[in-house]
């Protein structure tokens, strides 16, 4: 949530800013802003609404030269989303200006204070008090920049990702970082900063990733300094070069991010077992894995820790690692387990799941479950990411940019990476026959054609969209390795088309559900060859016998369901182990047509952000 870009260098930094703000718009958010530095004073033009917005208005104003800028989305927290709340933010003199992704939480105590002391404050938002804190350490203390900023953080008690501009300091920018994301791009003579490399990847392949409490000074024509908050020592930049490319970040012809990650999923999951996978061989390597074999394999319980469509992964999980490794696993939504006393010692393994590895409350999961010993193994894609850098372990999805806000092909390379690990330690343990080890590293290798299969099904998923589009409530029913499914399916469908969607495992349907049952609910029913596909035709007819509307995702060649169902949607022949890749397609497909047809913002949904770093 919220995005930071920032330039100081030798070109216009207002095309370059605005550009990146573009480019990190699907980390959700509700207004905009951008502060110049014309050589003179600084120039801020701020509105509630798009980038978009922000952009005809500074076509409509005046001052929008300068080659020192920073410019920011606000998903709001501290305030309602209006223009006045928009950042930036100027300190009382006006000689700072200030971004920041995050929340400070102590903010009510230091506004108070400051008052008592004569501030005055424009805004409702905590980022106002944040740079007034730092206008006050810095007069009072007569300190430079840098040090007014690190003084001022070890101040307040929360999460931040700021950038700071001082006019009497015009070649510099001090930026920092505690729980929110911060990269700075390291060019020829000009930097960089962006809450990810995506708005200046085009521009340089080096980055600094700054780490939890790290400050950077970046200054014209010096070196980059970086200090950690605390302790004030001095921290040796490591600039790492970027594998992401700008074609990656564009949607390639398609109308949305959203679709494009749809499609995107058979290259992905391709890429997730690549090099990993080597079906002739019988070989499942893993570097993160096979380092710490013996760690899980002694492990007296796994215990996943995600949020949202990481979570239905992470029970996707449990299933296969319960059912292949026979090692007992805990699902735990993050949120909760790092507010609890959960039961965690040095015999567990930890994993953490999280697509863009910022996830706050995984991260707070992490530092409590190494707090108790456990051996933590992080799940992600964003290379560089903090729970790369904070797990003792761990392993990328290289599901490649993910920029839609509803995870698609996130989700779909999880389950690959977690059933590669199940098979690994299976097969270590001895707890899997040979011959069925061998069957499903085949039958992984073929998913991505399947999924290709699948995929060629999206114009009859949009035609049951069209019919279903003005349905109040849509019912998913799955059982074994497809309840998470219908979760899933549920949530996509929650996320981006606003409309009220309830997962169930489908027995549990008579344990209340059913009550809703009537001639207006669609019932979306999982209903494949392998996994008690008798039981659940058995529910289909009960749905039924109450004029329920079913949508069917059978088997390819299904007649029974068929018969039944007033629609269904094929996928090829599956393992159900490995059935929840090729059923989790037609709802992704599913949700996105029912929300083009309702003129919804697939990309960007109300109220939601791609990465939710703050709690």
């Amino acid at each position: 949530m919220c995005g930071i870009v920032g330039y100081i260098g030798y070109r216009e930094a207002q095309p370059i800013i605005v550009k990146g703000l573009k480019r990190l718009e699907y980390r959700g958010y509700d207004s905009a802003g951008i502060a110049l530095f014309d050589g003179k004073e600084i120039n801020v033009t701020k509105t509630k609404g798009k980038v978009s917005d922000l952009e005809e208005k500074i076509l409509n104003g005046n001052n929008t030269s300068g080659t020192i800028g920073i410019g920011h989305t606000r998903w709001a927290t501290h305030g309602i989303p209006n223009d006045v709340n928009s950042h930036p933010h100027y300190s009382n003199s006006g000689d700072l200006v200030i971004i920041h992704n995050g929340i400070i939480e102590n903010y009510a105590t230091i506004k108070q204070e400051l008052e008592n002391r004569g501030y005055v404050f424009q805004s409702d938002t905590d980022t106002e008090v944040l740079v007034n804190l730092i206008e006050d350490v810095q007069k009072n203390g007569n300190f430079k920049l840098g040090k007014a900023v690190q003084v001022a953080l070890n101040q307040v008690i929360g999460a931040y990702a700021i950038a700071v501009f001082d006019l009497k300091k015009p070649n510099e920018i001090i930026a920092a970082r505690l729980g929110s994301p911060l990269a700075i791009g390291v060019g020829e003579g000009e930097f960089f900063i962006a809450s990810d490399a995506s708005p200046f990847i085009e521009y340089t392949n080096n980055a600094i990733y700054l780490e939890d409490e790290e400050m950077a000074i970046i200054r014209l024509h010096k070196d980059t300094k970086i200090r950690n908050i605390t302790n004030d020592r001095l921290v040796s930049p490591y600039v790492q070069e970027l594998k992401l490319n700008l074609e990656e970040i564009e949607k390639g012809g398609y109308e949305h991010f959203m679709l494009k990650e749809i499609f995107e999923q058979p290259e992905a999951i391709k890429d997730t077992y690549r090099g990993r996978l080597n079906v002739s061989k019988g070989i499942i390597k893993m570097a993160g894995v096979e380092d710490h074999l013996e760690t899980f394999l002694n492990a007296q319980k796994i215990t996943i820790v995600a949020c949202g469509t990481s979570w239905h992964a992470g029970l996707v999980a449990e299933y296969v690692f319960e059912k292949l490794a026979r090692i007992p696993v805990e699902v735990e939504y993050a949120s909760e387990f790092r507010y609890r006393n959960p039961v965690i010692s040095n015999k567990d393994v930890v994993i953490a799941i999280s697509q863009s590895g910022e996830t706050a409350d995984t991260l707070a999961a992490i530092k409590l479950a190494k707090e108790n010993g456990a051996f933590v193994f992080g799940v992600c894609n964003v290379v560089g990411s903090s729970i790369s850098r904070e797990t003792h372990s761990g392993a990328y999805t290289h599901a490649g940019p993910e920029i839609g806000v509803a995870s698609t092909k996130a989700f779909t390379t999880q389950i690959t990476l977690l059933t590669l690990i199940a098979l690994r330690l299976a097969k270590a343990k001895g707890t899997l026959s040979n011959s069925d080890y061998k069957r499903y590293l085949v039958e992984l290798e073929t998913i991505p054609s399947k999924v290709e299969e699948v995929l060629e099904a999206d114009k009859l998923t949009k035609m049951i969209g069209e019919i279903y589009k003005d349905a109040s409530n849509f019912l998913y029913l799955g059982r074994g390795f497809n309840f998470p499914v219908a979760l899933e399916g549920a949530l996509k469908l929650k996320e981006i088309s606003y409309i009220h969607a309830e997962g169930y495992p489908a027995a549990e349907m008579k344990h209340g559900p059913i009550a809703l049952i009537d001639e207006n609910m669609p019932i979306v029913v999982i209903a494949t060859k392998y996994g008690h596909y008798e039981k659940i035709v058995s529910n289909i007819q009960e749905i039924k016998s109450r004029k329920g509307k079913i949508i069917g995702i059978v088997t390819k060649g299904d007649t029974q369901v068929k018969s039944i169902a007033d629609h269904i949607i094929e996928v090829p022949e599956s393992s159900e182990l490995l059935s929840p890749l090729l059923t989790t397609i037609p709802l992704q497909l599913l949700s996105y047509y029912i929300a083009i047809l309702l003129n919804k913002n697939v990309d960007q949904p109300r109220n939601l952000a791609k990465s939710v770093t703050v709690e």
